[in-house]
């Protein structure tokens, strides 16, 4: 009987997408690699085409795109890539989106809404890939709509880092924008060590964007309030929240957030005076023309390539998180 012979060595693959490339050649730096040379074009009619310069077969590959501006190109040409992976016959190919497209669309608030979330995930999986990885999701139980490993990061540690060294725990509080976070700003609060306040807003369903009413639950006066949340889109809530804080008394107001969408007309509204400061991670694209100088942009790439290798080497992520993500 032979025997069964096992020749060569797991073949890590880095590509990238169009929409945000400097973070794919920032997270190949970081595991001492390059990106993978791509034909990628559009022709006149729109159609997207993607070819590898180089044989992918038997590799372990990993297709980075940033859901930037315009979304839906950005989202086909990912499919794209994965569909051309597996018929190139690449081993396992995971879909790394730092921001996961049409994650507010995770469920049905009204009748004949879709929940596009889902959506997503099926066509990730119809495409070929074989696991998702995706910073801060916007709802925890996306992460049940994809059939296959889904390794969620979190950007809390790049983040806390950055406010440790800055903020005094003494005069601060941690600020939840809304019911839905609140469990995120608890866990913000404990690492912290400092109280949690809580605001409560109620929204019109029949307009996108806008907040009509603001109430504060939980101790603000002369504190500086630090702001959690996954995504700041047009700005408009979190300026109003920050509004809210400084009328009950808040001496500052500090804004941490995971991905920068930036909508009209976010940069011009963030720059009000009730925000001190804007602490933000690179997950999306922010042009210079979209900074400002109480902008801080934090860098996801070396928690990027961390998980990465972590995947590759069938190691753990949960690790990478204190064993608590």
């Amino acid at each position: 009987m032979a025997s069964i012979k096992i020749t060569g060595q797991k073949r890590l693959v880095i590509i990238s997408g169009r929409a945000y490339p400097e973070l794919a050649e920032q997270v190949a730096a970081e595991l001492e690699t390059e990106v993978l040379p791509t034909d990628a074009r559009t022709f006149a009619n729109g159609e997207i085409y993607a070819r590898f310069d180089e044989s992918v077969r038997g590799c372990d590959a990993f297709v980075i795109q940033s859901h930037a501006r315009p979304i839906n190109e950005a989202l086909m040409e990912q499919l794209i890539m994965v569909d051309a992976l597996k018929r190139a016959s690449a081993k396992r190919i995971t879909v790394v989106a730092p921001f996961y497209p049409y994650s507010r669309q995770d469920k049905k608030g009204r009748g004949r809404e879709p929940i596009s979330a889902r959506l997503i995930a099926d066509l990730f999986k119809a495409a070929g890939a074989d696991r998702i990885m995706s910073v801060d999701l916007h709802a925890a139980q996306i992460q049940g709509f994809f059939d296959g490993p889904v390794d969620h990061l979190f950007a809390m540690p790049v983040l806390l880092e950055h406010f440790r060294a800055k903020l005094d725990p003494s005069t601060l509080a941690v600020v939840s924008p809304d019911m839905g976070r609140v469990r995120v700003a608890d866990i913000w609060s404990d690492k912290l060590g400092a109280p949690l306040a809580i605001i409560h807003k109620r929204r019109d369903p029949l307009v996108p964007n806008q907040v009509s009413v603001h109430e504060i639950v939980g101790e603000v006066e002369g504190k500086v309030c630090l702001l959690v949340d996954d995504m700041i889109d047009t700005g408009r809530t979190i300026v109003k929240a920050a509004e809210a804080l400084k009328k009950a008394g808040a001496i500052g107001v500090v804004v941490a957030a995971t991905h920068a969408i930036f909508s009209d007309p976010a940069f011009d509204i963030l720059q009000a005076e009730a925000i001190d400061q804007v602490v933000v991670t690179d997950t999306l694209p922010i042009p210079e023309d979209k900074r400002w100088d109480r902008l801080t942009v934090l860098p996801i790439a070396p928690l990027l390539a961390r998980a990465i290798h972590e995947v590759f080497d069938d190691g753990s992520v949960t690790s990478m998180f204190d064993g608590a993500a």
